[in-house]
């Protein structure tokens, strides 16, 4: 059995690091765009919640932006702490912010996708542009994404984010989670303008104006808790010309402080990524184990047929881990040596999220719950 398991395991690994050698390929490099020095206006939506300790440092890498020709629309979603008073402090420096206070949710949205579509709607640029409050910007960042925009006359762009980490086991999780996504998503396929696959990251998703009202405006995205990667997969998949880049010297941003942060923050994505199933979390669980887990074991293996094979697959899935570290992150391709441990930690997260969306009968983000049974209407 386990000989027959570790050959398909080859074959698929062997078509996963192919897919992505060529995939990765077709990833531009941002920092290498030429700028665009001059032209229409830009407006920059910022939903927050809650990031009184972020969204200064944010907005202020923003404000030293190359180019000039940018008005910005930040929403205070109902903080708690100090965010509102310190988004209108903000406002005294540079004219071009406009600020939002939301008070109340309206039944049937997520808090941020709520925020976000508010702020649209005060937006007045021929681009917008969907960033976090968290997230750091150097000052060429936008005068080069928008360059690439126009110079690939798009609909959409996204750019990767360098996540940065300073703890080795958070470090550790997160190149696992890029690695996982890498090709569970294949997010170069946004690259290939005859395929339908799609992809969008919370850090910049840019997309103009006219084909955001045209493909329905996050109204599309109501209850969506990863709403950056919908954005991006139903753009494409209705035809918007899209790309995705890495901006890993340009943007950053610190995904999580620490891995119970991760575990934390990830309860209201994993599920949902699994639309919400049982089946597909068991597939996850089983799918992460037999792959990242189970040749990490069966390589000690007294049968010397089993421990080759694993050896292959082993070998196979660190070609295409070196690869994908090596384009998306800052990171050293060391980290494989602890890789298994990781997938046992994001198999933990899985189980983890899907138990307590059970427990509670839905998703708690950013202090506001979110009944399942809606959850999956929407879906």
């Amino acid at each position: 059995m386990l000989t027959i398991l570790f050959s398909i395991g080859i074959l698929v690994w062997t078509f996963f690091l192919l897919d992505g050698l060529i995939g990765l390929r077709k990833i531009d490099v941002l920092e290498k765009e030429e700028v665009l020095e001059s032209g229409p206006l830009l407006s920059v939506v910022v939903a927050a919640r809650n990031e009184e300790k972020q969204i200064s440092p944010s907005i202020l890498s923003q404000l030293e932006q190359t180019y000039s020709n940018v008005e910005w629309i930040l929403i205070n979603d109902r903080s708690i702490d100090a965010t509102g008073t310190i988004i209108d402090e903000l406002t005294k420096i540079d004219p071009r912010m406009k600020v939002i206070h939301i008070d109340e949710l309206p039944d049937g949205w997520l808090g941020k996708n709520h925020a976000l579509y508010k702020g649209t709607l005060q937006a007045t640029g021929k681009w917008l542009l969907f960033t976090d409050a968290d997230i750091k910007f150097e000052k060429e960042a936008f005068a080069k994404a928008l360059h690439y925009f126009e110079r690939h006359q798009l609909d959409h762009l996204t750019a990767a984010p360098n996540l940065s980490a300073n703890r080795f086991w958070l470090k550790s999780f997160v190149a696992f989670f890029l690695f996982g996504f890498s090709y569970f998503k294949r997010p170069w396929l946004a690259n290939n303008p005859k395929s339908k696959t799609g992809t969008g990251i919370g850090a910049f998703n840019l997309v103009s104006t006219e084909a955001y009202l045209a493909f329905g405006t996050h109204k599309k995205l109501k209850m969506r808790p990863d709403d950056d990667l919908q954005l991006g997969m139903k753009m494409k998949k209705a035809g918007y010309r899209q790309r995705i880049v890495t901006a890993l010297k340009l943007i950053e941003v610190e995904w999580y402080g620490s891995l119970k942060e991760a575990f934390v923050g990830l309860e209201k994505n994993t599920f949902a990524g699994l639309h919400y199933r049982i089946s597909m979390v068991l597939f996850a669980v089983l799918g992460v184990f037999i792959t990242n887990v189970l040749p990490f074991v069966m390589i000690f293996s007294a049968n010397k047929l089993v421990a080759l094979l694993s050896f292959g697959n082993i070998f196979l899935c660190g070609i295409l881990y070196i690869f994908v570290i090596k384009k998306l992150t800052l990171f050293s391709p060391m980290l494989f040596f602890v890789f298994p441990i990781t997938a046992l930690l994001f198999i933990y997260s899985i189980v983890r999220s899907s138990i307590l969306t059970f427990i509670r009968g839905g998703i708690v983000w950013r202090g506001t719950t979110y009944r399942l049974s809606e959850l999956r209407k929407k879906d």
